[in-house]
């Protein structure tokens, strides 16, 4: 099975990316982030509470994600692979993650950072906010998102480094340049 983490600051390109690799490696793709949307989306309990920390650009708790995320795995059939969307976002869920992955005897092949520089990153989310009207895409929530993955997120990239399935991507540029540097790494691998 290919596992890969597809990692970057909030706007960074992750789930246009991964649309990209699924199609053309066939991975299952598990976003995080689009399992808190549905929840939200449903009213849950869950969803109730993940939007009142989302909207005020904090992350949800590490054994919530994990728990969700855990299901998801375990619900999983005849599948190549798996990309991850959106976690581990936390050292702590990186470690997590590998003891999932390591208990069904398979670990993470190659964590992919898409590197854009801060700026862009802020005028892309501008843009998606106007497009889709999310709530979390206003300057002040995007300014404290980009900090909380700085302070928080950036941390995991020293972890994959450690483990040696870390590869850098420059994420700026158009879509298929940068899927193109995308493909070229997991061609390495797969």
């Amino acid at each position: 099975m290919l596992n890969v983490v597809i990692f970057g600051p909030p706007g960074s390109g992750k789930g246009t990316q991964s649309e990209k690799i699924i199609e053309k490696y066939g991975l299952t793709h598990i976003s995080t982030g689009e399992i808190l949307r549905k929840e939200i989306n449903e009213g849950t309990e869950l969803g109730i509470r993940a939007k009142s920390l989302i909207d005020n650009g904090q992350l949800i708790p590490d054994e919530t994600i994990t728990e969700i995320l855990n299901k998801k795995l375990d619900s999983l059939t005849n599948t190549k692979g798996v990309i991850f969307d959106g976690y581990p976002r936390t050292v702590d869920q990186a470690v997590t993650l590998k003891k999932i992955l390591n208990d069904k005897g398979q670990d993470v092949n190659i964590m992919l950072n898409l590197e854009v520089e801060k700026e862009e990153l802020i005028e892309r989310l501008l843009e998606r906010g106007r497009i889709s009207g999310r709530s979390d895409d206003n300057l002040a929530t995007i300014e404290k998102r980009i900090l909380v993955y700085e302070e928080r997120t950036a941390p995991v990239i020293d972890f994959y480094k450690a483990e040696g399935s870390y590869q850098p991507i420059k994420g700026s540029g158009k879509i298929d340049e940068i899927f193109n540097r995308i493909a070229v790494a997991l061609n390495k691998i797969s």
